[in-house]
């Protein structure tokens, strides 16, 4: 019997699965747009509208190749996804319980606290773990972008969710004063060392006007802008209006433990090499890391982790061999 089948029914019946594979990826994930999937497919999303429609008119072919290489790459990424181990959401550490412990002070006592330190303690785990724990905690991250004034009370009103707000610093601080006035709440400033000292001015004033909780996360530049230099006298009245300061050196032993049980590594020398791993820039933030990263390579060979996906691991993410 001759097979009558052509090259164009064959293209067309892959158009077809093609299409199917697209629509079932979009459904099984409610972020993938038609506009999002055309942008990252290089293609426009007019051309994937009438492409998945079977009504366009241009280069079919073309088209056709660009959505393929975002399938497989798509596919990819996602079974990926599935076998990367999930880090523990939050695991109870001595440090972390002491930033709780402050930022809990200064929302109880309305007061303005501190927390400052190397990057990668948790610091800010810990205040997202607050936030679900206590009423009206809101968490501001700023950004060297947000450094003046203007800028960082307009981080602060997006993460009290006040919308169109007049532009220019008095509407911008009238605005959150109104919001945050008599709620009890706790305002929590992530990455604090990117603001100016004028700015951490303008957030004191916040506390002064309301009496809301105020807490500046940073690394040691936040506590040293605070305190020192030829802006000594003019931040006196930042200074003096701390009620908590809690510096946080490195990760202590406690910490290291209590990830290093929550990841379920139980071989002696893994912990070791982890434990010094977290004794390194980046702290407990790079350990994780590393854990993910050599957890993944065990997992993808069914056994349980070992020395050799560490060191690769650690490798891997630029540490020394």
């Amino acid at each position: 019997m001759q097979d009558t089948t052509t090259t164009e029914t064959i293209a067309d019946e892959a158009a077809v699965d093609l299409r199917d594979q697209i629509r079932l990826l979009m459904g099984d994930d409610k972020r993938l747009s038609q506009n999002r999937v055309a942008r990252e497919a290089g293609i426009s999303p007019t051309t994937l509208s009438q492409w998945l429609g079977g009504d366009y008119p241009g280069n079919n072919a073309g088209v056709e190749a660009k959505l393929q290489r975002w399938v497989e790459t798509t596919q990819a990424a996602r079974a990926q996804a599935d076998q990367m181990p999930a880090a523990p959401r939050y695991v109870k550490t001595p440090t972390g319980e002491r930033v709780i412990a402050t930022l809990r002070y200064a929302q109880i006592a309305e007061d303005i606290a501190v927390v400052y330190g190397g990057a990668g303690l948790g610091k800010t785990t810990a205040a997202e773990q607050y936030s679900l724990q206590a009423p009206n905690v809101w968490l501001a991250t700023m950004t060297p972008a947000s450094a003046s004034v203007v800028p960082a009370l307009q981080v602060i009103a997006e993460a009290l969710g006040l919308m169109n707000v007049p532009s220019g610093a008095n509407n911008l601080h009238a605005a959150i004063c109104r919001r945050v006035a008599g709620t009890g709440g706790l305002i929590v400033i992530d990455e604090a060392q990117h603001l100016s000292e004028t700015a951490l001015d303008q957030v004191r004033a916040i506390n002064d006007r309301t009496h809301v909780g105020i807490v500046f996360l940073g690394n040691e530049r936040v506590y040293a802008r605070m305190t020192g230099g030829n802006r000594a006298a003019y931040l006196d009245r930042l200074f003096s209006r701390i009620g908590k300061k809690t510096p946080l050196r490195k990760s202590v032993a406690g910490d290291i433990t209590a990830l290093l049980d929550a990841w379920a590594v139980e071989d002696p020398k893994c912990r070791a090499q982890l434990t010094e791993i977290a004794g390194k820039g980046g702290g407990l933030r790079t350990m994780t890391k590393v854990l993910r990263l050599a957890s993944l390579y065990a997992a993808a060979e069914k056994r349980d982790l070992n020395t050799e996906d560490v060191r690769a691991a650690w490798g891997e993410l630029g540490g020394a061999e």
